[in-house]
C-alpha cells in the first residue's frame, strides 16, 4: 500500500538531505520516484537513483534537471526506451548524447493515434540542444511524428521550415505554422492549406502578414476567423469587417483585441450580443 505521507515528504523542496537520503532508500519505489522529481534532490541521491531496478525511478532521474553529464551518460544507455527518451528530452543532455539517441530507433505503440511511435528520436528531434545536423536529419525522417517534433524545434533552421511547408503530413505543417522562427513567407503560403488545422495555425500566429489575415478572415471555419479576429497583427479593416460577422464569438474577441480601432468597439458595445456587448464595454472602461 502507498504511503502517501512519506511521497509528499519525498516531494518536499525544502526537505532535509538526510531526509532526502533515508526516503531515497524506501522499499517503495513511489517514494524513490518522488526523491528523484525533487527539485532539490542532491545529485549525488540521483546517481544512486539512477541504478534502481525500477524503470520509473530511472526515467524520473533522467527527466531530472539536476542530473548531471555522468549521469545522462549512463542512462542514455539504459537498457529501457523510456529512460532513454526521458534523457533525449532533458534539456541538459549534451549534443553528443544527443547525437547518439538520434539513432535509437525504439519504438512505442501510441493508443490514441493507433500506430507506433519512435519516441526516442522524437524527443531528440524536440531538444533544442540538438545539434543542427541532427534536426535536419530527423526532419526528413519517414514518420510523420519525428518529422513533427523537428519542425516544432524552436531552434530549428527556417531552411527546414521553408522546406517542409510542403509536407505531405498536415501535423507537420501545422508545427510549421505554429513555430515562432516561421517567416512571413511561408506563413503567407500556408494560410491557403487545404487542411482547417494549417490554416487555424496561420490565423493564430502573430507574425502572419496582414493580408494573409485578410484572406483568412473570409474563411467558412468559425474558429479560424476567431483566431484572425484576436490577432494582434491584422489590420483595422480586417477587425472592423469582422466586428460585423454572423457568430458572436468572433465579434467578441474583435471586442476584446487591443488592435480593434475605438469606434469599432464603440459599436460593439451597443452590440445585441450580451456577451460582445460585455467585452467591448469593459475594453472601454464603461464596466460590464
Amino acid at each position: 500500500m502507498r504511503d502517501w505521507g512519506k511521497e509528499k515528504a519525498a516531494s518536499d523542496p525544502d526537505a532535509e538531505r538526510e531526509e532526502l537520503e533515508r526516503l531515497a532508500k524506501d522499499w517503495d519505489w513511489h517514494v524513490r520516484r518522488a526523491v528523484a522529481l525533487n527539485s532539490s534532490a542532491p545529485v549525488e541521491i540521483l546517481r544512486n537513483l539512477a541504478k534502481d531496478q525500477v524503470q520509473w525511478v530511472r526515467e524520473a532521474v533522467a527527466a531530472s534537471p539536476r542530473a548531471d553529464r555522468e549521469i545522462l551518460d549512463i542512462l542514455s544507455e539504459d537498457g529501457d526506451g523510456f529512460v532513454r527518451a526521458a534523457v533525449a528530452l532533458n534539456q541538459a543532455a549534451s549534443p553528443e548524447i544527443l547525437s547518439n539517441l538520434a539513432e535509437d530507433e525504439m519504438m512505442d505503440y501510441d493508443y490514441s493515434l493507433s500506430k507506433n511511435r519512435y519516441i526516442t528520436q522524437e524527443a531528440v528531434a524536440k531538444n533544442p540542444n540538438s545539434p543542427e545536423e541532427v534536426i535536419e536529419n530527423l526532419s526528413e525522417h519517414g514518420d510523420e511524428g519525428v518529422r513533427t517534433a523537428a519542425v516544432s524545434n524552436p531552434k530549428v533552421p527556417k531552411e527546414i521550415l521553408f522546406k517542409r511547408k510542403t509536407d505531405h503530413s498536415w501535423t507537420v505543417r501545422t508545427a510549421a505554422a505554429k513555430n515562432p522562427a516561421v517567416t512571413a513567407e511561408v506563413l503567407d503560403d500556408l494560410a491557403t492549406d487545404r487542411i482547417q488545422d494549417v490554416r487555424a495555425a496561420v490565423a493564430k500566429n502573430p507574425k502572419t502578414p496582414a493580408q494573409a489575415l485578410a484572406s483568412l478572415a473570409a474563411d467558412r471555419d468559425v474558429e479560424i476567423r476567431v483566431a484572425v479576429a484576436g490577432n494582434p497583427s491584422a489590420d483595422p479593416d480586417t477587425l472592423n469587417l469582422l466586428s460585423r460577422d454572423w457568430a458572436w464569438k468572433v465579434r467578441e474577441t474583435v471586442a476584446k483585441n487591443p488592435a480593434t480601432p475605438e469606434g469599432v468597439v464603440k459599436t460593439l458595445a451597443g452590440d445585441p450580443d450580451q456577451s460582445v456587448k460585455k467585452a467591448a464595454r469593459s475594453r472601454l472602461g464603461d464596466g460590464p
